[in-house]
């Protein structure tokens, strides 16, 4: 069993930035993929980024060149540096491994971006 819990979440003013933290939890395990979506209301679940560790990321057209994740492979931990926010940011962001054992989700976080 692997937990994901994310923390980071709130609001803030466009412009702003906020660091999201996802910590696996339970089964010790090495994941191959972790990173961050997300899912504004009304709308599909989207990529934000994922990272295999070291150079290998992968960024959504929407946050290139404004977030930047990174990983502790010794801690099973993935964050999400998110600069120069915008209102459009506003979504709940969901932490994801992936493993042999599996895929799997955290629970969310709410990020909220003031205009």
């Amino acid at each position: 069993q692997v937990q994901l819990v994310e923390s980071g979440g709130g609001l803030v003013q466009a412009g702003g930035s906020l660091r999201l933290s996802c910590e696996a939890s339970g089964t010790i395990t090495s994941f191959t993929v972790m990173g961050w979506y997300r899912q504004a209301p009304g709308k599909q679940r989207e990529l934000a980024a994922t990272t295999t560790g070291g150079a290998g990321t992968n960024y959504g057209d929407s946050v290139k060149g404004r977030f930047t994740i990174s990983r502790d492979g010794t801690k099973n931990t993935v964050y999400l540096q998110m600069n120069s926010l915008k209102p459009e940011d506003t979504a709940v962001y969901y932490c994801r491994a992936l493993g042999v054992i599996g895929a799997f989700w955290g629970q969310g976080t709410q990020v909220t971006v003031s205009s």
